[in-house]
């Protein structure tokens, strides 16, 4: 692969993971809210009456759903917190996939020579690879988005800015403070790989009909609209099988990023959580982040693939 090759890789996966942050990042707060242990301090008040006819009222600790959460979200703390954590997010989304996308394409390009071109195999160790790549590079800014958008704050209470959040992460733990839940997101590396594995399967066969379909082999492939289309429906389904399956290092790795935080290891965190809270809490704001995500991956990957067909073309 061309040095040109990677730049183009490099800016097409950056352009591709800011158009979704942008516009997905109410979902991402909302969903960040439901992962957290603090979840449960959303509070309703039950009136009960007593034999004598006074009346007591009782705390009862619930937790609550993506609709609920988000009523909550606006009530106290108004709409600009929707967006809590964009800035870290945007400063984070661009290099975090022009480097996984660019890791991607040139490991692939690397493998295919020694593996069978586009198999399987090739798909699974060039996703591994550049997952562990960008997540080392960039899980300080992780930390900060999360830290940001677990910071509840009343309307009209001053909030946290993203430097605030990275002083006080300094003076509590130090550096080794912002790889916090890393161990997480290298467990995460699974659902990538089988994100695309399916996404380049589903590639694959889209491409092979197109072929079937062309009544002149000889006419020169001209991408239309519906092949970008096609390519969007491919994201979507292979993120929500990949999400489905492993979805609880994402609360995992939520609970690891909470200051102050009980949790240690992902093991530790695993087993804790499932203690206290049960097996269902694992998937606690599984359904806003398909509803996020498959939106998000779908903009992320078309944009990515139109970029890269724009460039070189």
């Amino acid at each position: 692969m061309s040095q040109r090759d990677t730049l183009v890789h490099l800016f097409a996966g950056g352009c591709g993971g800011t158009v979704g942050a942008i516009l997905t990042c109410p979902l991402e707060v909302v969903k960040t809210r439901l992962q957290s242990s603090s979840v449960t301090l959303y509070i309703s008040e039950v009136q009960l009456n007593t034999v004598n006819g006074a009346s007591v009222n009782r705390v009862a600790r619930v937790s609550p759903g993506p609709l609920h959460c988000l009523k909550i979200i606006l009530q106290k703390e108004g709409p600009r917190s929707l967006f809590r954590g964009l800035g870290p997010n945007l400063v984070g989304v661009a290099p975090s996939r022009a480097i996984y996308f660019a890791a991607y394409s040139t490991c692939k390009e690397r493998l295919n020579n020694v593996f069978v071109a586009d198999s399987t195999q090739v798909h699974m160790v060039s996703a591994g690879a550049a997952g562990f790549t960008a997540i080392t590079a960039t899980n300080p800014i992780w930390l900060v988005k999360t830290r940001l958008q677990l910071d509840a704050r009343n309307r009209g209470e001053i909030r946290m800015s993203a430097f605030d959040c990275i002083r006080k992460v300094y003076r509590a733990d130090g550096v080794k403070g912002f790889y916090r839940g890393m161990s997480a997101s290298y467990a995460g590396i699974s659902e990538t790989v089988i994100h695309f594995v399916i996404y380049e399967s589903i590639k694959r066969k889209l491409l092979e009909h197109k072929i079937a379909s062309t009544i002149d082999e000889d006419e020169e492939s001209v991408k239309e609209a519906s092949d970008f289309a096609g390519l969007m429906l491919a994201a979507a389904t292979s993120k929500t099988c990949a999400t489905s399956i492993a979805y609880p290092h994402e609360v995992v790795r939520t609970r690891l990023r909470e200051e102050g935080t009980k949790y240690r290891s992902f093991f530790q965190t695993l087993s804790l959580v499932v203690k206290e809270e049960g097996y269902g809490s694992l998937y606690r704001g599984l359904t806003t982040h398909l509803v996020r995500q498959i939106p998000n991956t779908a903009i992320m990957m078309c944009t990515y693939e139109v970029v890269v067909y724009l460039l070189n073309g």
